[in-house]
């Protein structure tokens, strides 16, 4: 049975007089009258915090603070122990709102430290995200205190951003708002975020611009013209791997031989790369920071295998004219992208070509989405479908997929096929026992889903 405390008395509190040793007085409930040796009194409170451990406060002196006084101050806090708020570490808060250290700037620098140390971030990512909010959103917030901050001063700082264009900007903002005032919840500093109902209030009235691809019925006139052109050769191969393995622009520009497997015939592009000196981003690998497989069909492993002619004394795949030791530019195969005739804002850029791809896979009806938007290296959207599907390879599929690619394009050199034509002249070849072997079993297959009979 614990110990029953008898209250104290302001008699007993006046009264009590200095002893060789520090001694304690107990009015109950964790509210003690320390006095000193010297003579002087003050008050303390002793709890169990949140955490289990063990928690001390000074209250004040006595009779400066009278034992009425420390006795609404001591229900103060059990009443904030009952609703689990440490009495501590809410006086740490109360005082950091009068200071610097409670304002929105000090606190998303605080969160930005802390995330960058779970290591989810590079280097380069964390730099930028930084400096987006130090050049977008302290100078319209940042010296706001982080609990006056409302849904609408972050729709206006969006609002702003987006009015400049930037649109991707924009989306990583919102994302962060979101982590900074989840990292304010967690240290005790507000209750509720404001960012939540962001996803419900900002709406985003400027399309997103996609990348311009060409339309597949173009196709002939596209290869007519790559022909004829006579520039660089390593831009030229670049160009053409880019078109028969759809890889991103970065993925593609800094690769290195290293990844190349010829016999396995499969690019692997790891997650991230070295970086070279010099060479901005050369760092980037896969973008979802997942390595990346990429089969290589026939066409695409002979268009390495004449690239390796040119570029094979150096680590880089595609290096530039000037620097072995360097990389290709974006700007420079888009330069012989708009040489050939095309503007890279309205009809086709290097990364246009993943749309041309992915269209035309879609379009075959050979192809299972999924094995589609693994092969694109798309995010799943669907967290819930995303978990089953995850460690789904789908490789057989997407070796046969790259194939039915490069043959499409090889087809389309002269005179344009829809995939859908494509396909069904493959599976009229089927019926006749003619099978390229690349692709025989997805042939099959269809053939039978099309008859209800498969071909033995």
């Amino acid at each position: 049975m614990a110990k029953q405390i008898k209250p104290l008395s302001s008699t007993q509190c006046d009264s009590a007089k200095p002893k060789e040793k520090d001694y304690s007085l107990y009015d109950g409930q964790g509210l003690i009258l320390f006095v000193r040796k010297n003579g002087s009194k003050v008050w303390r409170f002793k709890y169990k915090r949140p955490n289990g451990k063990d928690g001390l406060m000074t209250l004040g002196n006595y009779p400066a603070l009278t034992l009425k006084e420390a006795r609404e101050r001591r229900a103060i806090y059990l009443n904030q122990l009952a609703n689990n708020i440490d009495p501590i570490n809410q006086i740490k808060i109360e005082e950091a709102k009068n200071s610097d250290e409670f304002s929105f700037e000090r606190i998303a620098r605080d969160w930005h430290e802390a995330y960058v140390a779970t290591g989810k971030w590079n280097q380069a990512t964390a730099r930028k995200a930084l400096s987006n909010f130090e050049m977008y959103v302290f100078p319209v917030i940042g010296s706001k205190p982080i609990d006056t901050i409302k849904t609408r001063d972050l729709y206006n700082v969006l609002s702003k951003i987006e009015e400049k264009g930037y649109l991707e900007i924009v989306s990583k903002t919102r994302q962060r708002f979101s982590g900074i005032f989840a990292y304010a919840i967690t240290k005790g500093y507000i209750d509720l975020s404001p960012a939540v109902a962001l996803s419900d209030a900002i709406t985003i009235t400027r399309k997103t611009k996609h990348y311009p691809k060409l339309p597949l019925a173009r196709l002939p006139e596209f290869f007519s013209r790559l022909r004829n052109d006579g520039g660089n050769p390593i831009t030229k191969l670049c160009l053409e791997f880019a078109l028969h393995t759809f890889a991103r622009s970065s993925e593609l520009r800094f690769a290195r031989w290293t990844e190349f497997d010829f016999d396995k015939k499969i690019w692997t592009i790891p997650p991230t790369r070295e970086l070279i000196v010099g060479y901005k981003d050369s760092h980037r690998g896969a973008k979802m920071k997942e390595t990346h497989l990429i089969p290589l069909s026939p066409q695409s492993l002979k268009l390495a295998k004449e690239t390796h002619v040119y570029s094979g004394i150096s680590l880089n795949v595609f290096p530039n004219s000037v620097d072995m030791g360097g990389f290709l530019s974006e700007n420079t195969v888009n330069d012989m992208i708009r040489r050939m005739g095309y503007s890279t804002q309205e009809d086709v850029c290097i990364h246009g070509f993943r749309g041309m791809a992915c269209g035309a896979l879609i379009e075959s009806t050979l192809f299972t989405e999924d094995a589609v938007e693994k092969q694109m290296s798309h995010q799943e959207r669907n967290g819930v479908r995303q978990a089953y599907i995850h460690h789904a390879e789908f490789m057989e599929e997407r070796r046969m997929m790259l194939c039915w690619w490069s043959d499409y394009l090889e087809a389309n050199q002269e005179k344009f096929i829809s995939p859908m034509e494509f396909s069904l002249t493959l599976i009229e070849q089927a019926k006749q026992g003619i099978i390229n072997i690349k692709y025989a079993r997805l042939i099959k297959l269809k053939l039978a889903e099309m008859t209800n009979s498969y071909i033995a």
